[in-house]
């Protein structure tokens, strides 16, 4: 989903021009949970005749969970949020891995955008949509054990030092 930027210089219209794709990493998990990570894949295509000057691409993660609608503030969800500084020649592309550390339940959409230092232009990825399943906080083999376990040992000891003291 790319698009064209006609700049107006000296009568002339030059056209700059990129398209970026998204796609899912294969070794995302199936139903993502809570704590797992994921990574996307973006290539980013200079499909114009001119060099891109300080391509600027940054990954959004918004959720759309009805009643939860909202952009997401990367700063816990992933470390790797931009690439900067970037000529991209004519024909040229850059790959980039966006890492995603999933630390809240709900739906999400996930898009790459870019722009150039001297662009007006934001050029967008196709979105891609997933669901996040919550992470049980307690699990109940885990802290059954201990729920039964601590008062029949609590109980045991008592009874053993009611025994000791009558012999």
């Amino acid at each position: 989903m790319g698009g064209t930027v006609f700049l107006l210089g000296a009568g002339v219209a030059q056209s700059a021009t990129l398209s970026l794709d998204l796609s899912p990493d294969k070794t995302n998990p199936a139903t993502p949970t809570m704590g797992n990570w994921m990574h996307f894949h973006s290539v980013i295509h200079n499909t114009g005749n001119k060099p891109i000057e300080g391509l600027v691409a940054w990954i959004s993660l918004v959720q759309v969970t009805p009643g939860h609608e909202q952009p997401m503030d990367l700063e816990d969800w992933s470390a790797h949020k931009a690439v900067t500084g970037t000529t991209l020649a004519p024909g040229a592309s850059i790959d980039t891995k966006w890492p995603i550390r999933l630390i809240q339940n709900g739906d999400y959409r996930v898009v790459i955008s870019a722009t150039a230092r001297n662009d007006k232009t934001v050029f967008t990825s196709p979105t891609i949509q997933f669901h996040v399943t919550q992470k049980p906080v307690v699990e109940s083999s885990r802290i059954l054990p201990v729920a039964i376990g601590l008062p029949l040992l609590l109980g045991g000891l008592v009874i053993y030092r009611g025994w000791r003291q009558r012999t």
